[in-house]
């Protein structure tokens, strides 16, 4: 199976008003990308002064519902939900939720949780990265069966996307479960990577050709897009920060995208 070239922004729900926010997504779709993430975090990654992680914040999920809401056209999620903050069979139905708000557009972007700070301030247990990881694990069964229990069912069959690049775990059950895998390191650690999953592929009996391949590209680096596509990628996302939320590096994305 051979995926197109799709343009991805990840709007940071950060260090702006939720208009900014709302209007960013609206942007993002007006300007031509093909998929809007958000991300699952309770306070700011970055930005913040003196602390990194402080400032203006809002929730995930019901965010994308209003995405799900204000938007037309492209695809919504998040990159990536925290396995650890809702119960599977939860976040199961959530996600068939805005499946039917979006009419069909949700992605279930997923991953093992790794921001300490939000574990300590909401009361979930951090634990260790390997305990994560096997919860991840654990969770995507039981919602894959939960989305075949709800009624109404899902509109379609929702897309997961599972975000990490542990060779051990991580691309195993990204190999056994996922529709998208999403990435980041330079286009050598890509390539290095898709290799590894390809490989887990076939122990797990799953057609790699059909696991669209993520990356995350900073504006600074979109001279090596050529080089990430040739590793492999073939959705490529770029991240904009609140409150300004510039849409040039989108539209730059957009007509290297048109020059292929």
């Amino acid at each position: 199976m051979t995926h197109p070239i799709r343009i991805a922004v990840q709007i940071h729900p950060q260090h702006a008003e939720y208009r900014d926010i709302r209007n960013a997504a609206v942007a993002a779709e007006e300007a031509g990308v093909d998929i809007v993430y958000n991300w699952d975090h309770f306070y700011p990654l970055y930005g913040g002064s003196p602390d990194p992680n402080v400032g203006k914040h809002f929730e995930c999920y019901t965010m994308l519902a209003s995405f799900a809401e204000v938007t037309e056209r492209v695809e919504i999620g998040a990159l990536v939900t925290c396995n650890s903050y809702r119960n599977p069979e939860l976040l199961a139905d959530m996600a068939r939720t805005i499946d039917h708000i979006s009419e069909g557009r949700f992605i279930l972007g997923i991953g093992s949780g790794w921001f300490e700070k939000d574990y300590d301030e909401y009361g979930y247990e951090f634990g260790d990265a390997v305990g994560r990881l096997k919860d991840l694990r654990d969770s995507l069964p039981r919602i894959e069966s939960r989305f075949a229990k709800l009624d109404p069912a899902p509109t379609r069959d929702i897309p997961i996307l599972i975000g990490g690049g542990g060779e051990t775990m991580t691309l195993r059950y990204t190999a056994r479960h996922a529709d998208i895998w999403h990435g980041f390191g330079k286009p050598e650690v890509i390539a290095h990577k898709n290799k590894v999953l390809d490989d887990w592929c076939e122990k797990e009996g799953t057609d790699a050709s059909k696991i669209e391949r993520s990356v995350g590209i900073d504006p600074k680096h979109f001279d090596q897009a050529d080089a990430f596509l040739d590793a492999g990628s073939t959705q490529f996302t770029v991240g904009l920060n609140g409150p300004d939320y510039d849409m040039g590096p989108v539209r730059e994305l957009l007509a290297w995208r048109a020059s292929k």
